[in-house]
């Protein structure tokens, strides 16, 4: 795509149709990469096991968190993670041991969490590309890496506290009054820092990875319609544009997603106990007792399941989001001819 096409699209499309191409991204992609995610998980937290019924996940593709369940009746979304020799082992044991949908556990709030986190975080990546595009032009190539960041960085702040607060409401059933009395007794005994636990691990990975994978987005996009001789980009050229950078991403974060899994169940081993978090629980910290306990291929635990997760998970949102966002556009130009 030529930059004067690029530019026309952007404005072309409004915020809230870039929102509702993001939202069916975000859904479709939820639906296909959660049982990679679910065995991901499991292979991380085998070596840091939580308490009896006390963990599943959520993933878009693009950014996954962990949180925790009672175990009681259909609530019981994971049981504590066994002894898997690799992913298709743990593949087989999860189905297995505890059927098929257990492949889709925490869809649900995957996707109450999922929707709006990648609604905010492409829409903010499209909305400041092209304000930088505007005022820097469109040939400056850092545009993707600045836009990329503060896109991710945004979207984390935002959605921390009502992680926290979901995680909270999955945990037993609570009112609004009793959820409100939670919230309250959290920041006036800790401070409204800790409504964002979590938030650093989960920035150090999800920056990065956004800063690399909107980079090589770009750059390669651009190669591929070169190559193909087109002004713009196929589905096909968005898809594999997608797989590739979001696989190179995804290798070069995989430490901090490990660290971030390791945080996370310790968390809820802690709490679950009544226990005071340790203060030396920083990142740094489980990075070295990852490595001292299982060496260096310690930190990229999970690398074939986070990998075949990822770059399908990649290719699926942003070509489906590009396509929502071909869409929109076309219904904008016949709307301007009539």
């Amino acid at each position: 795509m030529d930059p004067e096409t690029r530019g026309q699209e952007i404005i072309k499309v409004t915020p809230l149709q870039q929102m509702l191409a993001s939202c069916t991204g975000a859904i479709l992609t939820s639906l296909i990469v959660t049982p990679l995610d679910v065995v991901k998980i499991r292979l991380q937290a085998q070596n840091n096991p939580l308490p009896k019924g006390k963990c599943f996940v959520y993933s878009n593709g693009l950014m996954d968190h962990l949180c925790v369940c009672e175990e009681g009746g259909n609530k019981l979304w994971y049981k504590k993670p066994g002894n898997f020799q690799g992913t298709l082992d743990a593949f087989l044991k999860i189905i297995r041991n505890e059927g098929i949908k257990s492949l889709w556990s925490g869809l649900p709030p995957t996707l109450v969490m999922a929707v709006p986190a990648t609604v905010i975080y492409f829409t903010c990546y499209d909305q400041l590309s092209a304000l930088l595009r505007s005022k820097l032009g469109e040939n400056e190539t850092y545009i993707p890496i600045v836009a990329g960041i503060v896109a991710r960085f945004g979207a984390v702040t935002v959605i921390s506290p009502l992680e926290l607060i979901r995680t909270k409401m999955q945990s037993k059933k609570f009112s609004y009054t009793e959820l409100h009395r939670f919230v309250s007794k959290k920041v006036s005994e800790d401070g409204w820092i800790s409504l964002w636990r979590g938030w650093a691990p989960t920035v150090l990975r999800d920056v990065p990875f956004s800063a690399m994978y909107w980079y090589n987005y770009e750059i390669l996009k651009k190669w591929l319609c070169e190559k193909s001789g087109l002004y713009e980009p196929t589905f096909m050229i968005n898809f594999t544009s997608g797989a590739l950078s979001g696989s190179f991403a995804a290798v070069t974060t995989l430490p901090f997603d490990v660290v971030k899994t390791q945080k996370q169940t310790q968390l809820w081993t802690y709490e679950s106990h009544k226990i005071s978090m340790p203060l030396h629980m920083s990142t740094w910290v489980i990075m070295k007792n990852i490595v001292a306990k299982n060496g260096f291929s310690g930190l990229f635990s999970g690398l074939i399941p986070r990998l075949i997760k990822i770059a399908p998970a990649c290719a699926i949102m942003i070509s489906t989001y590009e396509f929502g966002k071909a869409f929109f556009q076309k219904q904008n130009v016949r709307r301007q001819q009539y």
